[in-house]
């Protein structure tokens, strides 16, 4: 792919997602009507009309919404392939594990010592983020590997489940609900979970959302404190509900929610010794404690 190719794929994506050739143009830092010349060449050259325009909107055609798919991913790519080379050309090459943090089941240390004992294994570079990051991060290069609780999006990406754990609904300490022994989704009607969505849908998948009243919020103790407060509920691990403990928050089962698995996940095309010593790691490290739990 020459470098014009890639300049006109990001110029497509910029009209596709905003749909508008001002906005578009503004986004990329330039004037529109070399924008709406590049649009033009390249369905020249596809041979297709990749937009509707009238004088009020613009739409995708068919052949537009498939290159907007493919086209992200392509991007995705290239941007990948030049961070992992940098990456692989450092004088002090890392292996970056991407994670959410308290989000590890408890296992991170015993997994990190069982790695480096792991012929391959390079020193560890962290790479926190929010829920649901991690594996947009191996995508696009910025990590190598990562622990994820599910759901997670699994494109382009292989994964290993480590465990399986319930998860648990934090609620304040003075709400009614706190009395109760046992729960289920429809408990939480008009309660709201940190991203804003109603907590009787079950727990969010995507990241927290602006449109959230208290505004987004991804850190944890902040979180936590909001629940204090009775402004929203939010679902935990068990693991993680068990590092939390306070006496202004409740912790209760919630029958019809389902389980959460943590995963050790990777880049498909990944060839990387590092990358197989920490999985192999991980996988152990489960493997034992699984067993010591089995034989308690």
């Amino acid at each position: 792919m020459s470098d014009l190719e890639t300049r006109q794929l990001r110029y497509f994506v910029a009209v596709a997602e905003e749909l508008h050739f001002g906005r578009a143009a503004e986004r990329l830092s330039m004037a529109q009507p070399p924008l709406s010349r590049a649009i033009r060449d390249l369905e020249r050259r596809l041979g297709v009309r990749l937009f509707e325009r009238t004088t009020r909107q613009v739409t995708l055609t068919s052949a537009g919404e498939v290159l907007l798919r493919d086209a992200r991913t392509a991007l995705e790519a290239v941007a990948a392939a030049e961070r992992r080379a940098r990456q692989a050309g450092r004088p002090d090459p890392r292996l970056r594990l991407a994670l959410k943090a308290d989000h590890d089941a408890g296992l991170l240390p015993k997994i990190v010592e069982a790695y480096e004992a792991e012929e391959g294994a390079l020193p560890i570079e962290l790479i926190l983020g929010g829920r649901g990051e991690q594996p947009q991060q191996l995508r696009d290069g910025r990590a190598d590997v990562a622990l994820v609780p599910s759901p997670f999006d699994a494109r382009r990406l292989d994964f290993e489940p480590l465990l399986t754990e319930p998860r648990l609904v934090a609620v304040a300490a003075n709400d009614p609900l706190a009395a109760r022994s046992r729960l289920t989704l429809s408990d939480l009607e008009g309660r709201l979970l940190p991203d804003g969505a109603p907590a009787d849908q079950g727990p969010s998948t995507g990241p927290p959302a602006a449109a959230a009243p208290h505004g987004p919020v991804t850190d944890l103790t902040q979180i936590l404190k909001l629940v204090e407060l009775g402004t929203i509920v939010c679902f935990l691990p068990v693991s993680v509900a068990d590092r939390y403990h306070r006496p202004g928050i409740a912790y209760l089962a919630v029958d019809d929610v389902e389980p959460t698995t943590l995963a050790v996940m990777w880049p498909q095309d990944s060839r990387s010794p590092a990358v197989a010593a920490f999985v192999r790691a991980a996988t152990t490290v489960v493997s034992s404690v699984y067993a010591l739990t089995q034989r308690s």
